[in-house]
């Protein structure tokens, strides 16, 4: 009993400390509530996400600030057409004696310490970037100076310009299904929040912005401990269970399950559903959600609030629908919720 009280006792202290930083991330991104709750989900669930947004609504800027707010070392890199993987790993230019000099990457700047690593606008980069990133994101190592670097403590933040398509590389599906979430981050609908972006000067210096964020709320070295105490201490029920394996099932075979949208064939829609790993982030997601809510008890609604972000990018259309995918998953995930009955 005394161990259990002491993990409960962490984990209150823990989500105090997460509430915390969900109010101070949103004294810097403002009207963008919804996607700091899903972004503190993955930092607890200790899951990659991809961002997907328009240019300039704050996907940098909201980032910068996690990483001031969470502790631990940033790093950026930009994705380009003629980015290489070694560009990730090493810094080779020519040093002032004129000499060749091969130092350490962005990636390895800060050793194993690293805790954020944002990828900006990542579909710029070629596949087999793509590929370095995904061994990183899947064992956490790569190779560099002929030995294995381990970044315990990492989290990958990717950025998708949903706009351009010149010069684009799209992600494959491996790649994809190692994104705990797929964000979209969109400008705030709220009227007020617009306007003191626009008008008020604070919000147009960023690094000023970023740096009034209380630094270190966390021991980041810490997070992946209270991870994985927060999965052993929140629990599912069996009709919770069953529930999760139904809408799995409705959204892998929506024909099956009745569903039907307009204009699509459903026996053709889905090529391929999501993976039994997909499904085992949505319930890591939901716990995570319980957690932040104060409850020791998976609900409906926490699967509810997390279930487009983590299943619609591991669902696979039809190539005819493919260029529909955004309104089309959108409205499947919808569907299986309305058609799928709640305990």
């Amino acid at each position: 009993m005394d161990v259990i009280a002491s993990s409960d006792a962490t984990l209150a202290d823990w989500r105090d400390a997460a509430l915390t930083f969900e109010r101070e991330v949103g004294k810097v991104v403002l009207g963008q509530e919804r996607v700091i709750r899903l972004l503190t989900i993955a930092v607890f669930a200790r899951g990659h996400v991809l961002l997907e947004g328009d240019v300039g609504v704050g996907k940098t800027t909201l980032l910068k600030a996690m990483a001031r707010a969470i502790g631990g070392a940033y790093a950026r890199v930009e994705g380009t057409i003629d980015l290489m993987p070694t560009d990730l790993v090493y810094d080779a230019r020519i040093a002032d004696d004129g000499r060749p000099r091969i130092d350490p990457g962005p990636l390895l700047k800060q050793g194993g310490d690293l805790s954020i690593f944002f990828f900006n606008e990542i579909n710029r980069a070629r596949p087999q970037v793509h590929a370095l990133l995904l061994r990183l994101m899947a064992e956490g190592t790569v190779s560099a100076f002929g030995r294995e670097v381990h970044f315990p403590h990492l989290q990958v933040f990717a950025d998708r310009n949903r706009i351009e398509r010149e010069e684009t590389f799209e992600l494959p599906a491996a790649a994809r299904d190692r994104f705990f979430m797929e964000v979209q981050v969109t400008t705030p609908a709220d009227r007020e929040a617009r306007r003191a972006l626009i008008f008020d000067p604070r919000f147009h210096d960023t690094d000023r912005l970023v740096g009034a964020v209380r630094e270190g709320l966390f021991d980041h070295q810490r997070l992946a401990d209270i991870a994985r105490l927060i999965q052993e201490r929140i629990h599912a029920s069996p009709a919770i269970s069953d529930y999760t394996i139904a809408l799995w099932d409705a959204v892998r075979a929506p024909h099956k399950a009745g569903i039907t949208l307009p204009d699509v064939r459903m026996d053709r829609l889905v090529q391929g559903g999501a993976s039994p790993r997909g499904l085992s982030f949505l319930v890591r997601a939901a716990r995570v959600r319980a957690w932040l809510e104060g409850r020791d008890m998976i609900v409906p609604e926490d699967l509810r609030a997390v279930f487009p972000e983590v299943m619609a990018h591991r669902i696979f259309f039809d190539p005819v629908y493919e260029m529909r995918r955004d309104a089309l998953a959108g409205a499947l995930c919808r569907a299986a919720f309305e058609t799928v009955p709640a305990p």
